[in-house]
């Protein structure tokens, strides 16, 4: 027996016992707090960061996971992603002709994704899967992937109308493979090897109740392609007596794109939305526009999670919005009322590096030392306030959080409220609390420059 045949008997063992023998993470949105997601019953804040995308294809995959969940990290990104060097695709490769068949499976790689799905149901961690890994499918990845007809046994390019090449960003959308469905070019050979994919994918899933799905990944292509999958992956899940979870993301960095329309304004057909984007914007222009599209949502009675799976800034990344940011945009994202937020992967963010590691574990440990999900974001609390210098969360009279992004003072005037208040602080790198006094006046200024939360409470 092969090496990788073993690897297949003996991993399978694993699964069937491990299945049974875990308990089982179960996720939905919360009937209380529907902005936010439930967890076991619970309504429960998703925190999370990684080392990278496809998460399920890399080596010491447990203690990668150990590590978030160390922290209070709950929540990770995963591409089905094969672009990388020593990745596995999803299809069966025969060495003596080095083609695909699409028609059969490397076990190796669904072996992978199953051990994920036991490994982070098992801890409590939820899984944003994304189906069409984007950047797959165009320039030098194009050229090494299955579905291209020169790597196939299955299909030519005139079959299927499908290009060889295609040098070009996703952003200008020049691979069909995304304009196969009814809607659009009813591509039928290619769309069945598309949906053999996509059921394969759901017959692991679909027995974990921890995972959410997103069709894309900063996808540029008609609304039709997005819609038809969503529609999909929900039949395909009730039909299995399961209810799924199903979003889209869009590539416009601006959140008032007409694209993002597309999920915003369609809870028929979107369960959730997406927004990290949003994440390309800075400072006080970040909060306003994370504020200003949950409040859309909110106006429109269309209110449901927001997630954040990928905040960006690192130092060392070529976004140019560096590591200082990145930390500030996910602590904004978690004031402002987002459901879920992940930093993204090296570099384009800071991952599961030590930073991030701190940050996590400051948030969690806030969610859970004040009524979180009862308080609402609300700067016009502060006095004397400058833009991205403070912002805050709080049930008026009775909690407040405020985070400052490097020293300053805001105004609080807690006077009318006939209560004693006490005030404590989170030194946010490094996850520690001040001890408790007694809050006097009406100014609250931070022990020093970097990222500090004061939690504000009534002793009455």
């Amino acid at each position: 027996m092969s090496m990788s045949n073993r690897l297949v008997l003996v991993w399978s063992v694993i699964v069937c016992i491990g299945f049974n023998a875990f308990a089982q993470t179960e996720l939905s949105i919360s009937k209380q707090y529907p902005q936010y997601w439930e967890v076991d019953g619970q309504p429960t804040m998703l925190l999370g960061g990684s080392i990278e995308d496809n998460l399920f294809q890399i080596t010491a995959l447990e203690s990668h996971l150990d590590l978030l969940a160390s922290v209070g990290g709950n929540y990770l990104r995963n591409t089905m992603s094969s672009r990388d060097e020593g990745n596995q695709w999803p299809f069966y490769l025969d060495q003596s002709t080095g083609l695909y068949d699409l028609d059969r499976w490397n076990n190796t790689y669904w072996l992978l994704l199953e051990k994920f799905l036991l490994e982070t149901s098992s801890r409590g961690i939820v899984i944003q899967l994304e189906i069409w890994a984007t950047f797959d499918f165009y320039r030098d990845n194009w050229d090494q992937n299955p579905y291209n007809p020169k790597n196939n046994s299955n299909y030519d390019s005139v079959r299927v109308d499908l290009p060889t090449s295609i040098p070009t960003h996703p952003i200008y959308t020049d691979n069909p493979f995304f304009w196969s469905v009814p809607q659009q070019r009813n591509n039928m050979r290619l769309l069945w090897y598309q949906q053999l994919y996509v059921d394969k994918i759901l017959s692991y899933t679909l027995k974990y109740g921890n995972v959410l799905y997103c069709i894309d990944n900063e996808t540029s292509v008609t609304a039709d392609w997005g819609r038809f999958w969503s529609d999909y992956v929900r039949k395909k899940a009730s039909e299995n007596g399961k209810s799924v979870y199903v979003t889209e993301m869009w590539d416009p960095h601006n959140l008032d794109h007409i694209s993002h329309r597309e999920t915003f304004d369609h809870p028929e057909i979107y369960d959730f939305v997406e927004i990290s984007q949003n994440n390309h914007q800075l400072g006080q222009q970040h909060w306003d526009n994370g504020m200003n599209q949950i409040a859309r949502l909110k106006n429109r009675g269309q209110l449901r999670p927001v997630n954040n799976v990928k905040t960006y800034g690192n130092d060392k990344g070529r976004h140019g919005h560096g590591s200082k940011n990145g930390m500030e945009s996910f602590i904004r994202s978690v004031f402002f009322g987002s459901a879920a937020v992940r930093f993204h992967r090296p570099d384009s963010g800071l991952g599961l590096s030590d930073e991030a590691q701190s940050v996590i574990k400051s948030m969690r440990a806030l969610v859970d030392r004040m009524d979180f999900f009862e308080a609402v974001p609300d700067n016009s609390l502060l006095g004397q306030r400058k833009p991205n210098e403070a912002y805050c969360r709080a049930i008026p009279g009775k909690q407040y959080a405020i985070c400052f992004t490097d020293g300053g003072g805001v105004g609080l005037d807690l006077s009318s409220f006939d209560n004693n208040f006490q005030i404590e602080w989170l030194d946010v790198m490094n996850s520690s609390w001040s001890s408790v006094t007694k809050f006097e006046g009406d100014q609250v200024i931070p022990p020093g420059q970097g990222l500090y939360v004061a939690l504000i409470k009534s002793r009455n």
